[in-house]
């Protein structure tokens, strides 16, 4: 069998993003209650619902540290392979939320567009100007400090903060519009916008980790070229019962059964298959099963 672990470089990125989360977290909580406070006061749905959102970012930015705490537990009998799948139900929920986000504005928009109300829209400008910059601020602090590339739980609370200062952007230019044209409808027609935005976030996070929970193979590799790569090593006659999966962002696993000719030693070719794996598919975490012919076993059903 062969083993290794996807080592330093995944620790030091993990404390590199929780700094990044922690940052963010701050800053939005601060702007959640001055945006909820400058919707109450002037009216504005937009800075009202962007600080709802906002509100979510919270819980999710909250939850994604919680998350990467849950994965530096060690691993146990009964939790062979640790808590890092905590990372990935993390990003899972935030993506749920933001769904029902985007859910809650259009209702309350429905309302606004066939009733617009009056807004204070040179009070809602600024405010939303101040959200925008912190949430621009949030969202470097996550590029700059997390794995937002590689890791789907960064990602998700990543996709949270950008939502939020497309809310903001939103915000100033419905105020925008209001304060020159008194056209208040702009207020919920914005949000709609901000609303359709975050859904596609959203997806892209609901997509990425029930991929993953399914067991699914990494998309930056093709299982098929992995199959045709190992079939090129010399001695290797047949590739079957081949799994590539991830178990959290950043640390894929790879098992297979691998028949050989008889005349091979084995431990050379499972030398030659960690290797090319490693060095081509950056998967460490192997566990590879050598086979000669006249080994029996029931044809297994996955």
């Amino acid at each position: 069998m062969g083993h290794g672990h996807q080592g330093h470089d995944h620790g030091i990125s993990r404390e590199e993003s929780k700094k990044g989360l922690t940052t963010a977290l701050i800053i939005t909580f601060c702007i959640m209650i001055l945006e909820f406070i400058g919707g109450l006061i002037t009216n504005s749905l937009a800075l009202l619902s962007d600080a709802g959102h906002m509100l979510s970012d919270s819980s999710s930015l909250v939850l994604s540290l919680v998350a990467f705490w849950f994965a530096a537990k060690p691993p146990s009998p009964n939790k062979t392979y640790g808590f890092y799948r905590f990372e990935i139900l993390a990003a899972f929920f935030n993506g749920i939320t933001l769904f029902l986000m985007a859910g809650w504005i259009v209702y309350e928009a429905y309302e606004r567009i066939v009733e617009p109300p009056t807004v204070s829209s040179e009070a809602m400008i600024l405010i939303a100007g101040i959200g925008l910059i912190a949430n621009l601020l949030s969202a470097y602090f996550l590029m700059q400090h997390g794995n937002v590339k590689g890791n789907v739980n960064v990602k998700s609370a990543y996709l949270h903060v950008i939502g939020d200062a497309l809310g903001s952007f939103g915000a100033i230019i419905a105020g925008i519009l209001m304060m020159i044209f008194d056209w208040y409808v702009a207020d919920p027609i914005i949000s709609v916008v901000v609303a359709l935005l975050i859904l596609k976030s959203a997806w892209d996070v609901l997509k990425t980790s029930i991929h993953i929970l399914m067991e699914g193979t990494p998309i930056t590799i093709d299982q098929k070229e992995v199959r045709k790569t190992l079939l090129s090593i010399e001695g290797i006659e047949d590739i079957h019962d081949l799994h590539i999966w991830t178990i959290t962002s950043g640390l894929d696993s790879l098992t297979c059964h691998v028949l050989i000719d008889d005349n091979q030693t084995d431990q050379d070719i499972l030398q030659q298959v960690i290797d090319l794996i490693r060095d081509k598919y950056e998967i460490v975490h192997t566990t590879v099963q050598i086979e000669k012919r006249d080994l029996q076993h029931k044809v297994l059903k996955i």
